[in-house]
């Protein structure tokens, strides 16, 4: 076992010894630029004379004192735990130690602004990084108090879980642990939390930039509101905006749960080099700093920010008030506030297509993850935190999601949150598992959940809903039946809640408009609809109508046929939505030719309304041209499609969202001398579109663009990155430097991410990505020997955040169908030779293998193209 690891069997043995009572943790920020002092006072009760352990991740422990005895550092401490005999009924144990500042994302993280050099940092204790900061028992049971008290430079601000203790006190000069001198600091007191996990509490700390504001609770109380960025991006940073949707979010949750806010104020705080999009730290939420947006940036992506900030929100009640006891149930809290978040959105902001957008962005991510030889039950057997780690997928948050919405759907939505409202009012503050959230919805419902919950949550697999139709020489239905296949490998039937629709062009507005809409209950690998038999055949049909079931779909010929033609014609952005969907999921399933479904984009992209649906078939774009195409009609169906790109981008409305976003797709795309003429043109003025100013962002994609294609080289980087000197400038130059087209580039990329241990977590995120952007294949070739050669090193070596980047990001799925390598014999080379790899690290390699079997097979149905 890994000597950072835990496993729930473990855990549980623990959580049967000892009952957490409270933390006192005195942190230093003062120290050192690479560790921190940090005291943590533990006060629990346990089974008389038993013996359990303390988390700890730490370069050095000075000391550990057990109810007054003080232990042998070097008997007791080993790896990440520190181990503890004899145990009294009460306890208190003292643990005195120099942690390490983190630049991965994980634990406390220190970052230097190259713009003004100061520090800044933030904590990121998702899945099990408390330990790196303080000693604690490091799992989600084991509730308890926290009082934390940091002391850091006078000119920082410190923000925690609950509110500071009067101002910030100073530290007279003097002698400190370490040996120096104490000038110019100060020391934050803040109030004691209720009973919380040790993976949502907070330390954040720097000069942050703050603003105010504050909101009425549904109990009449006044709760703060802060809003925090570094300091040189204070200018870009939109407070109105942000706490409108924060009020929004708070009125539609203490409404629809019934229950207060639980916590006394709310921060979110917009934090650099951040791994993934927020963390739902009790009363102090991080954000990804890109969401303070510097440049113009797509409408999907200012919609994406919205229902990020809803659901950290909707973690308040869903993850930090009631918490899962074991990681086991993780994708309660995930998919709780996925759901949530959607509907809020949808309901109390502006955006109220936000069901198009989760149907076209995260049912696609959970049907591709459902799809993969690792997908797993909605409940998981996470057997361990390595498990965990990389359980944080389109399972664990869209599939739940997607699910819950079937379920509101099946028991009502006012059953749904009567049962959500009984499950807060009597697990606050408190753990559960699934168990006692059914329980409260069989309550309201009046259904046994029993049986969709083992449909549902415990068995893994997609099914795939496809119509039947049968029509008179009228044209008259005669026969309508619902077809339900199901996978081989996980061969379950599942109930369906669903709508079918039925479609017609209107002759007057040439639009198509529904003209029937039957909602029933599609169970077993037939169900007959009635309900259509003897109706006009409409010109479209479309099965699951509403998104309100999670299968895949298909169109009938005839569907198809009217969908292709007129698809920009659809009234309502959902519809069209579920559409493409199935146009897409049958390019990838390889039953339609990727030539095709690059055509359909390019025809009808331009048309599309929703923002996130447009950005959506542009990445889907790029992987059909990228992976899907047949290699012989590659280059030539790659080039047209740069060219269809460039003249939808110029004939695109000035200044609109859809501009912006086709001439970042063209950018990314253009190769020939032609394209990259206009690439040219576009950064140096020359050429222009209206509405559409080349900002600082865009100026780095379209140099990237020039870098990846030789036209532009280390000289015009390094002039760029001059005039955008900082942490935002630093990530595109590095993935420009990592995209420069020579052997000699890439050797340099691949030795600073695999060979060395420098980056820190967003620059080894950006050469990643630069390294990967060739349009010569062959320069990645020389790298799939040294991958492979790397993994279980790299597995062992890294954080589980960085190695998972490594693992994912430089896995040779591009290299699919070249004839100079064999991937997919070299990842089964690999897989066969290292049966004891780490579980977590096998299912990483097996799932990038099956991109590559996918992709062969797509690429032969092109291949079969009339």
């Amino acid at each position: 076992m890994p000597a950072e690891n835990l496993t729930r069997a473990e855990a549980r043995e623990r959580a049967s010894v000892v009952t957490t009572q409270s933390y006192d943790v005195t942190l230093d920020l003062t120290a050192s630029p690479t560790t921190f002092g940090s005291r943590t006072v533990l006060r629990f009760g346990a089974t008389p004379g038993a013996s359990t352990f303390v988390d700890l991740i730490a370069p050095t422990v000075h000391e550990v004192t057990l109810n007054g005895r003080a232990l042998d550092v070097a008997d007791v401490f080993a790896d990440s735990r520190i181990r503890l005999d004899d145990l009294a009924a009460q306890n208190e144990l003292v643990v005195v130690a120099d942690a390490a500042y983190m630049n991965t994302g994980e634990g406390l993280h220190r970052f230097v602004d190259p713009v003004d050099d100061e520090v800044y940092l933030y904590s990121q204790f998702e899945v099990a990084d408390s330990r790196r900061v303080f000693a604690v028992f490091e799992q989600p049971d084991l509730k308890a108090t926290f009082t934390f008290t940091v002391t850091a430079p006078a000119h920082w601000k410190v923000v925690s879980n609950y509110p500071q203790v009067g101002e910030a006190a100073p530290v007279e000069d003097g002698v400190n642990r370490n040996g120096g001198v104490d000038k110019g600091t100060a020391t934050w007191t803040f109030e004691t939390t209720p009973r919380i996990a040790p993976y949502i509490t907070a330390i954040i700390a720097g000069p942050y930039h703050e603003e105010r504001g504050e909101l009425t609770s549904s109990d009449g109380r006044t709760i703060p509101l802060g809003v925090y960025c570094r300091e040189s991006l204070a200018e870009h940073l939109d407070t109105d905006n942000i706490l409108d949707i924060t009020r929004a979010g708070f009125a539609f949750y203490e409404e629809k749960f019934d229950f207060p806010y639980p916590f006394a104020k709310y921060d979110q705080l917009f934090v650099p080099e951040f791994n993934a999009g927020a963390m739902e730290n009790a009363g102090a939420v991080t954000f990804l700093e890109s969401y303070v947006f510097r440049s113009k940036v797509p409408e999907a992506t200012v919609e994406r920010r919205a229902v990020t900030i809803l659901h950290e929100l909707a973690h308040m009640w869903f993850g930090d008030l009631v918490t899962m006891r074991w990681w086991d149930d993780l994708w309660l809290n995930e998919s709780f506030a996925e759901y949530a978040s959607t509907l809020a959105t949808a309901e109390a902001t502006r955006w109220t297509s936000a069901w198009t957008t989760f149907s076209s962005l995260e049912k696609s991510w959970a049907y591709r993850q459902d799809q993969l030889p690792s997908t797993h039950p909605i409940v998981a057997d996470m057997r361990d935190l390595e498990d965990v780690e990389v359980n944080f997928d389109g399972i664990t948050y869209a599939k739940g999601a997607s699910v819950l919405k079937q379920l509101v759907a099946w028991v009502g939505q006012d059953e749904f949150f009567a049962g959500v409202r009984a499950y807060f009012a009597k697990h606050a503050w408190g753990n559960t598992e699934l168990r006692d959230l059914l329980s409260e919805l069989e309550t309201t419902s009046g259904r046994d959940l029993s049986a969709w919950s083992g449909l549902w949550l415990e068995k893994a697999g997609v099914t795939l809903l496809r119509p039947a139709i049968e029509v008179d020489e009228n044209d008259v239905i005669t026969s309508f039946d619902v077809l339900q296949e199901v996978p081989g490998e996980h061969p379950v039937q599942r109930p369906h809640r669903l709508a079918i629709g039925g479609y017609d062009l209107d002759a007057t507005t040439g639009r198509l408009v529904r003209t029937a809409h039957v909602e029933l209950d599609v169970d077993g690998a037939r169900t007959p609809v009635p309900a259509l038999v003897g109706r006009p055949r409409p010109a479209l049909v479309l099965v699951n109508d509403d998104d309100l079931a999670y299968a895949k779909i298909r169109l009938d010929d005839r569907s198809l046929a009217t969908a292709i033609e007129h698809l920009s014609a659809f009234e309502d952005s959902l519809p069209r939505t579920l559409v493409w969907t199935a146009a897409w999921d049958a390019t990838r399933d390889g039953e339609t030719p990727a030539r095709d479904f690059v055509d359909l984009v390019l025809r009808n992209v331009a048309h599309e309304s929703d923002s996130s649906v447009v950005l959506v078939l542009l990445r889907q774009l790029s992987t059909a041209l990228d992976l899907y195409v047949a290699p012989e009609h590659r280059e030539a169906t790659e080039v047209a499609a740069a060219d269809r790109l460039l003249e939808l981008a110029r004939a695109a409305a000035a200044g609109s969202d859809t501009q912006l976003q086709l001439v970042k797709a063209f950018a990314g795309r253009a190769s020939t001398p032609a394209q990259l003429d206009a690439v040219v043109a576009l950064l140096d003025g020359k050429d222009s579109l209206d509405g559409l100013p080349i900002d600082t962002d865009l100026r780095w994609e379209l140099l990237t663009s020039l870098v990846t294609g030789g036209r532009a080289g280390e000289l015009d980087i390094a002039a760029q990155l001059s005039v955008d000197a900082t942490a935002t400038g630093q990530r595109a130059a590095a993935a420009a430097r990592a995209a420069l087209p020579t052997p000699e580039a890439k050797t340099t990329a691949w030795a600073a991410v695999v060979d060395g241990d420098d980056l820190p977590n967003a620059l080894q995120a950006a050469t990643i990505a630069g390294f990967g952007r060739v349009h010569d294949r062959g320069l990645l070739v020389p790298f799939v020997e040294p991958y492979f050669a790397a993994l279980e090193q790299v597995w062992s070596d890294r954080t589980n955040e960085m190695a998972q980047n490594i693992v994912v990001g430089l896995y040779p799925t591009d290299l699919a169908d070249d004839d100079r390598v064999d991937v997919l014999g070299a990842t089964d080379a690999w897989l066969e030779a290292h049966p004891d790899a780490a579980p977590a690290l096998r299912r990483l390699v097996g799932e990038s293998r099956d991109g590559v079997r996918r992709a062969l097979a797509a690429q032969e149905a092109d291949r079969r193209r009339p």
